[in-house]
């Protein structure tokens, strides 16, 4: 059937800044999730290698803090290159069990240098290929220690069935232009991804789904004080402020209509699955359509720039004599 779509969110912890086990704990998720016939898996943001904790409990923004440059080294060391084939595995696995995937994962971006980090939503079509990596346009507060601002090239949606998709990153889904260039683009199945806290997906998850007449998927990741690998640089400062819970999920899905298809789902690991029906899109659509029958461009209108941003830019030529 064309018009349901069977939804799996993957509320997990990933095994933190370990790139390869949280990779391993990643395809058993999406395994579990085709078992149960999803035809789309969502994992939280910067799930691979997890959300950069140690900012907020070890001093974060003192100025070239020894501590804080080895926890940003390892960090960039267990970070994603999707160029150097880092996803290929999860590819693999979307096209043999024909699954799409949405994931957080901190990208390390060959074509900006290799060097900086940006916190990247990844999407994966149900033949295994990558069709965007939209980096995050406004790391959020301490974030910005550690991350980089993205660009728009990711502003993209994709078909999916009968519906089109589209995702954000965290506070990005609080940013109303870049939620109405996803609208603009078709987009009746928002993605709205997040380290992990229902403080984040209980208010603006209803918010975007009853502005947009879209369904809403928000995906949180969970960490506890329990989760840090003893492997973890400067383990016992991180630990030394760190709250039992740092992050207790709150993954929901509200309907176009606004009201909850699931509720916030607190300090629960493992997947959370639904089958949502592309014709409530439709329904609700006939009163209230924010870029069609409801808007007005005379008057107002978006302009996005989806070029990615780079520093240096080579034009080659040849010199004939």
């Amino acid at each position: 059937m064309e018009n349901t779509l069977k939804i799996a969110l993957a509320q997990i912890a990933p095994v933190w800044l370990d790139k390869t086990a949280t990779l391993e704990k990643v395809e058993q998720s999406i395994l579990d999730a085709v078992k149960q016939n999803c035809e789309l898996i969502v994992f939280g943001e910067g799930l691979i290698p997890g959300y950069p904790f140690w900012l907020a409990l070890t001093g974060g923004a003192e100025w070239d803090k020894k501590v804080n440059k080895e926890l940003h080294a390892h960090y960039v060391r267990n970070s994603i290159q999707i160029e150097a084939g880092e996803l290929d595995e999860i590819c693999k696995l979307s096209k043999e069990n024909k699954i799409a995937i949405y994931l957080g994962i901190i990208e390390r971006a060959k074509n900006r240098g290799g060097h900086s980090l940006y916190a990247s939503l990844v999407y994966i079509n149900q033949e295994g290929d990558i069709k965007s990596v939209h980096r995050k346009l406004q790391p959020t507060y301490d974030e910005r220690l550690t991350w980089s601002p993205g660009d728009g090239n990711g502003l993209q949606v994709h078909q999916l069935k009968e519906f089109t998709v589209g995702g954000l990153n965290c506070w990005e889904n609080w940013m109303p232009l870049p939620r109405t260039a996803l609208y603009g683009l078709g987009e009746n199945l928002h993605i709205a991804v997040w380290p992990g806290n229902d403080n984040n997906t209980k208010d603006i998850t209803r918010f975007i789904a009853r502005e947009s007449r879209s369904f809403v998927v928000s995906v949180s990741s969970l960490m506890n004080k329990t989760d840090f690998p003893e492997n973890t640089p400067h383990l016992e400062k991180i630990l030394k402020n760190a709250p039992d819970v740092l992050a207790n999920g709150g993954s929901c899905i509200a309907g176009p209509d606004g009201k909850w298809i699931i509720e916030p789902v607190i300090n629960k690991e493992g997947l959370i699955i639904e089958t949502i029906d592309f014709n409530r899109v439709l329904e609700e659509r006939q009163n209230f359509d924010v870029v069609g029958h409801y808007s007005r461009p005379d008057v107002t209108k978006l302009i996005v720039n989806r070029e990615r941003q780079s520093t240096v830019e080579f034009k080659e030529f040849k010199n004939f004599k």
